[in-house]
């Protein structure tokens, strides 16, 4: 879970991942000298899957996965067309696939075999190119298809038109072929010598044994802020964890499950049926992935109790009222509902950030208790509801530790100080626990509080990183990459124990971001779970080669647009003391606009030029011409034809170009006001369609229409409306700043003679933060105290 948002943070927005995963790139502009490149040089490999040559168990998951490539790249063969077409699997740029389960195999692992190191040897002979991926458990299946599916995707090399022949040979470097090796489809297509090269020399790239350091490697997606995924946005996920190797996914649903006579559960909050439910169950049973149901039985459970029918239930507005007997028979029921679409036998009781719980309405009916023992006694009697049903229990840990501190807030959980008591460690009920911890860039505190639960249950905690997807409208991957990295060192270590790790995905006020840009993220954990426990980072061309594979997207463009809230410098790191990473883009967009009494935190900042950058790298990452970073003279030029869920950076680019316009916007008003420069005023703020703030309201509509679209694609409907308020806020605000401007500057409108809300002299509100801040919605849009 996440903590309440804070309003400021002490750290930048930097990267620790050492090279070479770079992770922050440069500003730059895409250039199109690559422009002329045909589609066609790029190598399409077609992969081939027969169902004679793979097991039972995997057919309806393969079929899933083939189905869901928008690239068309990948093909299953029945029998029947096996005999009608007696040559398939031998044209031009196929590789045929095997899958063999082998028991002899060390559990969690898989190898992968080919028949030649070179393809096209097989093709000059008439045979196939056969890919062998033998595996022990149905994920490591998927997770060598998606292997192969990275590795025919990195066959090219590309040489910018304008490096000296010596450049050239210094940037050839992912090919694996010597000058004896033949290459095909060699291309030139520039008077300076560039090209794109690419080679069939590919078996020592595929060839692969891994082994899976942990029991289960997860991803928890917030089902509960907003956003209800709707079940075929689940089931697209799942192919996606799979093809990572991926094997459990918890849902979190707090109200948005349907429990039979409770209408009022999940009333207007787009709850699942238990159809949708057992559905997406069955998907991730063909995909080797097991789906754990993850709920709240103590706090955060503020949407149903809100309601006056569940007011016997409540404590706090947010916290369920412990001892009392209707509780634990509503209790039983959650339960009951929410694991009976499910075949896994384990669930997540929640029971995190439960402040305040037994402080208020509990001491009106059983006076005042220890509230440690309060939690305990409830966590008991929750399990053995659990047991009843034949359930398998699993608790966020963190009000155990603030509630020994005597500390009603979270800095006790990470308190390396606040060690586990012989008393509470007595106390504490048989149910595995949850350490979740999403803000540390070093291994160290995980090590440590690792430790801890030991002390506490006997026993090594499932691991919780985070991918910073809350607050914000595109995931914070620097940050990401680097606490990621922090505690999956710390869950390696042998010492550990650990045996299950997963990455969380919140939505935390208002599900703006867009789910897309946590990929990189997920696939990036998954990776580390495959790195053998000695390495302390993952290879960083293959995970790109898998990102581009298994999403149909370009990573770097992905990580690029993280820069919506990166100011900083390129040099500057990630360091330790780092906890929070600022969301700029968010806080300026609902920045209340004609105030923007939040500006003297950004001033000095030359954001229009930043965000003017962004936006210009994201149109040609959105291009359907061939572009490279001028910055990166070996990458391969591409289309957007070519990476089809580019298309999921619309949204960072219409933000980008909104926040160009905004950022300074008031700044600039004031000046032209008080200086009486009526035509620069016309210039911002007057009625012709050129004029900025016309730019900025149509901007903003279009970006409003945009994250409609996307997320009614994703999304059950019932959620959107708090986004609309936000924009439809922002859009009347604008209108309201704009009107009063054009009165204004109209010498014949005698109803606007000054405008009072520009003479207001702007005061620097978090002193020494600058722009380093972690603000919400309610913060942002009004100076107002409502």
């Amino acid at each position: 879970m996440t903590t309440p948002l804070p309003t400021l943070i002490s750290s930048t927005f930097l990267t620790t991942t050492p090279a070479p995963l770079s992770v922050r790139p440069s500003i730059g502009t895409r250039t199109a000298s690559s422009r002329s490149l045909p589609l066609s040089t790029h190598p399409r490999i077609n992969l081939i899957i027969p169902e004679s040559k793979a097991p039972n168990e995997l057919h309806q998951g393969l079929k899933k996965v083939v189905q869901s490539r928008k690239r068309g790249n990948l093909t299953w063969i029945t029998p029947d067309q096996e005999q009608q077409q007696p040559e398939w699997g031998t044209a031009k740029e196929s590789w045929v696939i095997h899958f063999v389960k082998n028991d002899q195999l060390a559990p969690r692992s898989l190898d992968i075999h080919v028949s030649h190191d070179d393809f096209t040897t097989s093709r000059s002979s008439g045979t196939q190119f056969v890919v062998t991926v033998s595996y022990f458990r149905v994920i490591e299946a998927f997770r060598g298809l998606g292997h192969v599916l990275a590795i025919s995707r990195d066959l090219s090399s590309f040489t910018h038109p304008d490096l000296s022949p010596t450049d050239e040979n210094e940037m050839d470097t992912t090919s694996d072929s010597s000058p004896s090796t033949p290459t095909i489809n060699t291309t030139s297509t520039s008077t300076s010598g560039g090209g794109l090269k690419w080679s069939g020399n590919v078996g020592s790239r595929l060839r692969r044994h891994e082994e899976c350091l942990f029991e289960s490697v997860g991803v928890m997606i917030d089902c509960s802020r907003n956003g209800v995924l709707l079940p075929s946005s689940i089931i697209s996920l799942l192919i996606t964890l799979a093809l990572s190797g991926t094997n459990v996914l918890q849902l979190y649903c707090e109200d948005t499950y349907e429990i039979p006579g409770e209408p009022f559960f999940g009333y207007f909050r787009g709850a699942y049926k238990e159809g949708e439910l057992r559905e997406v169950d069955g998907v991730a049973e063909e995909l080797g992935i097991e789906i754990i149901p993850c709920i709240q039985t103590l706090g955060h459970l503020g949407q149903m109790l809100q309601w006056p029918t569940y007011g016997v239930l409540r404590d706090t507005s947010e916290v369920l009222l412990a001892e009392a007997v209707e509780t634990y028979a509503f209790i039983e029921k959650m339960i009951k509902a929410i694991s009976t679409p499910f075949r896994s036998k384990k669930i997540h009781i929640g029971m995190d950030e439960a402040h305040g719980v037994s402080e208020g309405r509990y001491r009106q009916f059983f006076g005042y208790k220890d509230s440690t023992k309060v939690f305990t006694d409830h966590l008991e009697r929750v399990k053995q509801i659990c047991e009843r049903n034949g359930l398998k229990p699993m608790i966020w840990s963190d009000m155990l530790f603030c509630l020994q501190a005597k500390n009603n807030s979270l800095s006790s959980y990470y308190d390396p100080s606040n060690t586990v008591t012989p008393q509470l460690a007595a106390s504490m009920p048989d149910v595995d626990t949850v350490y979740w911890s999403y803000y540390h860039a070093s291994p160290k505190p995980y090590e440590e509080k690792i430790r801890s639960h030991w002390q506490l249950t006997g026993r090594a905690p499932w691991m919780a990183s985070g991918v910073w997807t809350w607050s914000r409208f595109w995931t914070a991957l620097p940050f990401t990459f680097a606490t990621i990295r922090a505690s999956m060192i710390a869950s390696k270590l042998p010492t550990s124990g650990i045996q299950h790790v997963m990455t969380t995905i919140w939505g935390d006020e208002g599900n703006e971001c867009d789910l897309y840009s946590a990929l990189p993220g997920i696939l990036y954990h998954a990776e580390h779970a495959y790195t053998k426990r000695e390495e302390q980072e993952v290879e960083a061309n293959l995970l790109r080669r898998k990102f581009d594979a298994v999403v149909e997207a370009d990573f770097e463009d992905y990580l690029f647009a993280s820069k919506l809230d990166d100011t900083q410098p390129e040099a500057l790191p990630i360091d330790a003391k780092t906890h929070y990473t600022p969301n700029l883009a968010k806080f300026l967009l609902w920045e209340e606009p004609f105030y923007s009494f939040l500006s003297p935190q950004y001033k000095g900042f030359d954001l229009e030029s930043h965000y003017n950058h962004v936006a210009t790298y994201l149109s040609q990452a959105l291009s359907s011409d061939f572009t490279t970073m001028s910055t990166s003279p070996s990458a391969i030029p591409h289309s957007i034809t070519d990476f089809p869920l580019n298309s999921r950076l619309k949204l960072p680019l219409l933000l980008a170009r909104i926040l160009e316009l905004k950022c300074h916007l008031r700044e600039r008003l004031v000046g032209a006001y008080k200086s009486g420069d009526r035509a620069e005023l016309e210039a911002l703020a007057g009625k012709a369609d050129g004029s900025r703030m016309n730019r900025l309201r149509r901007l903003v509509g279009e970006l409003h229409d945009t994250h409609r679209q996307n997320w009614f694609s994703m999304y059950k409907p019932f959620g959107f409306e708090v986004l609309d308020l936000r924009y439809g806020g922002l859009r009347s605000r604008l209108e309201t700043m704009h009107r009063r401007l054009i009165s204004y500057l109209d010498e014949d409108d005698a109803t606007v003679s000054s405008i009072p809300e520009l003479e207001v002299d702007l005061q620097e509100i978090y002193k020494g933060q600058g722009p380093n801040l972690m603000i919400d919605w309610n913060r942002a849009s009004r100076p107002q105290y409502v």
